[in-house]
């Protein structure tokens, strides 16, 4: 007979790993159908009302941890909602319904539906503000990097690891004004850049598959939410990541501490920020270097590509799904 606690696992695996799958699949069809018509909001809204949807027809007893804002931001996944049918395992729930709104908008590379989900109590209840980041994949010393090395030495220690040239390393970074210097600094170390736009959980879950993707390492400031759900995929994949929450205000800095966040300055690992068994879905909103975007064929058909991953068994699937019974999307055009 199973312990206690593999039946546990394994009954959460059962319930809810293909219906994980089912929920982004479904963000991300409806965030599809607005694919380059420059309207974030409607986009988003779209994706946000199919997930939410889709979540309550699980059967789970969940609550929103990573969502989309807090109760008087969002109507809707704001954080501490509950979902679910109200019975089943009580799990925490953390969501990006569109991860890469202005991508989306603009029908560029790796925008996706995202969603991770763990035991009751095991997810950060990260507040809405910035998180400094590093990341990199499977296969590597544990420390081997660290936030509070400087870009060179991180660099360096990770080509020396791979035995390759600094210059055979590429270092992803969202392009924005805050990273001019992190930027200078990478591109002294004679590492190369991929700059992006938008979507670092995208960008932090390319660091575990450097061969397909091109990108070794993931380097600075995201949102926080942002770093939870990537944690969570490194849970699952495999890779090292530190995040430290980046507060402005005194406002930012009370909204961390009724969360629970009493340290400040702590360097968060993945296994902290996403603890016990994980499971996670990513669907493709457009085409990108881990999965292709949602396909809507001329004869009604639609074609979808997921990834689904569970920590405790480190298994992976990639589900590339054809849909013919479309009634399942028919609220969400």
């Amino acid at each position: 007979m199973a312990t206690t606690g593999n039946a546990k696992a394994a009954g959460l695996d059962r319930i809810l790993t293909l219906e994980l799958v089912r929920v982004t699949e479904r963000a991300a069809v409806a965030a599809a159908r607005w694919r380059g018509r420059g309207d974030e909001m409607a986009a988003d809204q779209a994706a946000v009302d199919a997930m939410r949807r889709e979540l309550n027809r699980l059967p789970i007893e969940g609550t929103v941890v990573i969502g989309e804002g807090e109760r008087d931001e969002a109507p809707m996944l704001y954080i501490g909602e509950n979902v679910g049918k109200g019975s089943g395992p009580r799990v925490d729930i953390a969501l990006d319904p569109l991860e890469g709104t202005t991508i989306c908008a603009k029908n560029q590379p790796n925008s996706l539906a995202v969603i991770a989900i763990a035991e009751g109590g095991s997810l950060l209840y990260a507040p809405d503000v910035y998180m400094q980041k590093i990341a990199i994949g499977p296969g590597y010393a544990k420390g081997i990097v660290d936030l509070d090395a400087s870009p060179m030495e991180n660099i360096r220690a990770l080509a020396s690891a791979k035995g390759v040239p600094v210059n055979e390393i590429t270092a992803c970074i969202l392009d924005r004004p805050r990273h001019a210097k992190l930027i200078e600094d990478v591109r002294a170390t004679g590492a190369a850049l991929r700059l992006i736009g938008d979507g670092d959980v995208a960008g932090v879950i390319h660091t575990t598959n450097p061969d397909e993707t091109g990108i070794d390492i993931y380097l600075g400031i995201g949102g926080a939410p942002e770093g939870v759900l990537a944690a969570a995929a490194l849970r699952c994949i495999g890779g090292q990541m530190q995040g430290r929450l980046v507060t402005q205000s005194d406002a930012q800095r009370e909204r961390a501490a009724k969360m629970g966040v009493q340290d400040f300055d702590k360097k968060f690992t993945h296994d902290e920020m996403a603890k016990g068994d994980v499971l996670f879905a990513a669907t493709g909103v457009t085409d990108g270097n881990l999965l292709s975007g949602v396909r809507f064929a001329r004869n009604g058909e639609i074609t979808t590509d997921t990834v689904v991953m569970r920590s405790s068994s480190g298994t992976v699937r990639w589900i590339k799904a054809t849909h013919r019974d479309l009634e399942k999307f028919e609220n969400e055009g």
